[in-house]
């Protein structure tokens, strides 16, 4: 059998209200030209904010747009997501943008301050969920070690008969918040993504055999090739397989400006970082997805959908999948 995989950070998948409205059945009293006008005390409207500012919702034309390539270029049969506010969101996007796309959700709340989770979506059955968003790193075991979480979900055949198993994970980013030393700052995130990653380790050796059918994927903030991520890519001594190391795009990547640079020098990259100054755009595979052994003979292609736009068509990710003969 054939089956699709894929990963998409869609971007702060938030569920916030403007308060504006449409009131069909409104009082009789109001005269042509009038208005309504609906107080709320100060104790009745609740807001929240991250960092000095106030969160919103996605805008309905970047809802639509994450949607579009969900169900047109990506039609995955499971698909892991990153920054997703809450089970409920993902439930409604679902059903309201993806049509009903995927019988299967699951969403654990993990460990971020800005409220982002990871989760799956699948046409087929799942069985185990387990969050390891506890897990803490032997050098400090007084704090989580994960961001967000490392979510561990079984993907089972129609006849709930075990296929493989997905991790799926949002490792540290390399935002450094407005005030902190920006050195220190990067040196703080790399060393916290890499014991993200011997962690990741220990716990699929744990939870997996040697020949064990799983897939560790989601949004690293890293390259492939990276030394933070080293740690989790050799399991039971064995090398994962990096099954996007030479993708098929859904159209070629949008040209440079003159002046910024000749654009991404292959086909693997899924973010695209302006730095600050001069240097030209940044190009990196952070959304990845890696096979255990037993799995990568059954690897047929991967695809990236390359955005139109510089800032990305509804997220600043390109989605990857691949497709598995199991």
């Amino acid at each position: 059998m054939k089956i699709k995989v894929g990963t998409f950070n869609l971007n702060n998948l938030f569920s916030r209200f403007n308060f504006n409205a449409k009131i069909d059945d409104h009082p009789s009293s109001i005269q042509e030209g009038g208005g309504l006008s609906l107080t709320f005390e100060q104790d009745d409207v609740h807001i929240r904010t991250f960092m000095g500012r106030l969160v919103k919702a996605k805008s309905e034309d970047d809802l639509k747009l994450i949607a579009h390539r969900i169900r047109y270029q990506i039609d995955a049969d499971v698909l892991a997501v990153q920054e997703v506010e809450h089970i409920e969101i993902l439930k409604k996007f679902n059903r309201d943008e993806l049509h009903g796309l995927y019988k299967h959700i699951a969403l654990v709340e993990g460990n971020d301050r800005r409220l982002i989770d990871v989760g799956i979506m699948s046409k087929y059955p799942i069985g185990t969920i387990s969050s390891h968003q506890t897990a803490v790193h032997s050098a400090d075991k007084t704090k989580r070690v994960f961001s967000r979480d490392l979510l561990q979900i079984e993907i089972l055949d129609k006849k709930r008969d075990h296929l493989f198993t997905i991790y799926n994970t949002h490792l540290k980013s390399n935002y450094v918040p407005y005030g902190q030393d920006p050195i220190q700052g990067r040196i703080d995130a790399n060393e916290r993504r890499k014991r993200q990653a011997e962690v990741i380790a220990e716990i699929i050796e744990k939870m997996e055999t040697a020949d064990s059918r799983y897939i560790l994927t989601g949004d690293m903030n890293d390259p492939p090739d990276s030394p933070y991520l080293a740690p989790m890519l050799t399991i039971h001594g064995a090398q994962l397989f990096n099954a996007l190391s030479n993708p098929i795009e859904t159209r070629p990547a949008k040209s440079e400006l003159p002046g910024q640079g000749s654009g991404p020098v292959s086909a693997s990259w899924t973010h695209r970082f302006n730095p600050a100054g001069d240097p030209p755009p940044e190009y990196q595979l952070y959304d990845q997805i890696w096979l255990s052994p037993s799995l990568a003979g059954g690897f047929q292609s991967a695809y990236i959908d390359r955005r139109t736009k510089h800032s990305g068509d509804g997220s600043d990710h390109d989605p990857p999948w691949i497709e598995l003969e199991l």
